[in-house]
């Protein structure tokens, strides 16, 4: 309810479309970036009340990327009405940005390295040996190619955009001044920060 007026639309409908309703077309909508990050928060927001309504409370908290802006909101960086507009607005501007494509890749830093090229760049490292390559959807279709013709384990994310990536660049400027509307406190329970890989500080949490 409280994302309608961020969305223009109601995000239950398509969370659960009624009988009847072209699932298919729901399922589309819900791929869209400026839906798929709302829906995820609220989904990610919805579970943790879950297990606080069933009287388990945090210590510490984790999250990856819009999974970072649950974790702020539940250690009260932002309250709720806060994260529901910064991520509508995140999503909104990452919709905007050119297209682009991901890839998971197995394979230990230094072999990657060698493999990537113009256009390509690491956007998360989820373990030693596991890696996501963001690109222009050429340069990632290359780049599968060469890891595939080598022997090598990729996958392509389901995904638009080439998220955490310097084709997110053109929407800083905008997103920063979404931001500067808010007041952002340090956090109560601390959390895991993507950036650093280590506990959030107060002075990074407000920046």
């Amino acid at each position: 309810d409280r994302l309608q007026p961020h969305l223009g639309l109601n995000l239950r409908g398509l969370l659960y479309p009624e009988a009847g309703v072209d699932e298919e077309e729901a399922a589309e909508r819900l791929r869209q970036t400026a839906i798929a990050q709302p829906a995820l928060f609220a989904v990610e927001y919805a579970m943790a009340a879950l297990w606080r309504h069933w009287g388990v409370e945090p210590t510490a908290l984790i999250g990856h990327s819009l999974g970072e802006y649950v974790a702020a909101c539940l250690s009260g960086v932002m309250d709720l009405d806060t994260a529901l507009a910064l991520v509508a607005a995140r999503g909104r501007l990452m919709q905007s940005a050119p297209s682009g494509a991901m890839l998971a890749v197995a394979l230990p830093r230094r072999e990657l390295e060698e493999f990537l090229g113009d256009g390509l760049e690491i956007a998360a490292i989820n373990a030693p040996d596991r890696f996501v390559v963001s690109g222009t959807c050429d340069a990632i279709d290359a780049l599968s190619g060469r890891l595939e013709e080598a022997g090598h384990q990729a996958q392509r994310l389901a995904v638009s955009h080439a998220f955490h990536s310097a084709l997110m660049d053109p929407i800083l400027e905008d997103f920063t001044r979404e931001l500067e509307r808010h007041t952002l406190n340090a956090p109560s329970i601390p959390y895991m920060s993507n950036v650093t890989g280590t506990w959030i500080t107060a002075e990074e949490a407000r920046d």
